[in-house]
């Protein structure tokens, strides 16, 4: 089967049309902008592709998925989260769990070499295009500061109530998932049902995530993402799942 092109104005083919080897591999060609992103996205479509190469367009079958009621955090992390949560009031929390602070370090940081890979997927257009979709509100980082430094986080796009989570790093043991696990609670306290993790991975499946035929995914995203959005803010996600919007005068510490 000849791979589609697609130009400026091309559709995406259904992506049941997805090839099987490689798995996934849809189509290639087109752009970034938000558009295209937007229709790739809500029809179960991302990009992933290497500098150099042409962006390609995957929707693999089947899907990793975390249901975020199926979240399952080690015990050590449960015991590191309770800490947390018992020191988040304070006038200056050690940690705290803030969302869109700085995104773009958040992306640069995901997009970092990593031992044993040669390379990132995450590309400077992709960036660029990805900031644009943050400008405009789909696109999220939440991150975990520690002592004032970020020491990991992650990124996704939110769309109706659906969220795609998109690349994760971490300077400090366990960061990444504290963030992780405060975007479960807010996104369950929002009626977000899933987070798409794209790949399937030991690391997502030791949480809970777990693939789903890719029929079953594109039937609940078609349907997830028509719905009304959630809010975002910049501000600081507590451990019960609740967002506290930045004032004016900086970042709101108190509890509800």
């Amino acid at each position: 089967m000849k791979l589609p092109w697609l130009a400026a104005d091309t559709p995406f083919p259904p992506a049941e049309f997805a090839l099987t080897d490689p798995d996934g591999l849809l189509a290639a060609g087109a752009d970034l902008s938000p558009e295209r992103l937007a229709q790739a996205y809500s029809n179960g479509i991302f990009p992933w592709y290497s500098e150099g190469e042409p962006v390609l367009w995957w929707s693999p079958n089947p899907r990793m998925v975390l249901p975020v009621k199926d979240f399952a955090p080690s015990h050590s992390l449960r015991k590191l989260l309770r800490q947390i949560a018992a020191r988040e009031y304070e006038a200056t929390p050690s940690v705290q769990v803030r969302v869109d602070t700085v995104f773009p370090q958040v992306m640069a940081a995901c997009a970092a070499p990593r031992d044993g890979q040669p390379g990132t997927w995450i590309t400077a257009a992709m960036q660029d295009a990805y900031r644009q979709w943050h400008d405009a509100g789909v696109v999220h980082s939440i991150e975990t500061w520690i002592d004032g430094e970020l020491a990991g986080g992650l990124y996704g796009i939110s769309l109706g109530r659906m969220f795609f989570g998109e690349s994760m790093f971490t300077r400090v043991p366990n960061a990444s998932k504290i963030a992780l696990a405060h975007l479960v609670r807010y996104l369950d306290a929002q009626g977000v049902e899933w987070i798409d993790c794209q790949q399937q991975t030991r690391h997502l499946a030791s949480m809970g995530a777990a693939p789903v035929p890719r029929e079953h995914f594109l039937r609940h995203v078609r349907q997830a993402t028509q719905q009304p959005g959630i809010p975002w803010s910049r501000g600081r996600l507590d451990t019960r799942g609740q967002l506290h919007p930045d004032t004016p005068e900086g970042t709101d510490c108190s509890p509800s």
